[in-house]
């Protein structure tokens, strides 16, 4: 329990000062935005999953998460250049792997919890 409720505070946080902010995104950033957010939490869950299976690293998960930023980040540009949506393939394969990283951790968690 204690595992998720810095996270939960951050994003609970991050959540509060984002609705309260006047700041706005342009439209044209968009999909860098949606990038950039499921590259985010595709690491905090792939993070976790490692962490419940007790070979959580820190150079791993810093590296995958800038290593995976750049990489959707580059997709979305070359896409906007060349005038096709290849951000949705970030957003396909990154959407699938949190998903199942949810799964898995959701799994670890019944089997911890059994009644």
């Amino acid at each position: 329990m204690n595992m998720f409720f810095l996270p939960l505070c951050g994003l609970v946080l991050g959540l509060i000062i984002g609705a309260l902010s006047p700041i706005t995104i342009p439209p044209d950033y968009a999909k860098y935005c949606s990038v950039a957010l499921l590259v985010a939490l595709d690491a905090i869950m792939g993070g976790i999953r490692a962490y419940q299976e007790d070979h959580f690293d820190n150079s791993i998960f810093l590296s995958g998460f800038v290593v995976n930023m750049l990489a959707a980040a580059g997709l979305a540009f070359i896409g906007d250049r060349v005038g096709v949506d290849l951000y949705l393939a970030a957003v396909v394969a990154f959407g699938t792997r949190i998903f199942q990283n949810i799964s898995i951790i959701r799994r670890h968690w019944l089997e911890k919890h059994k009644m």
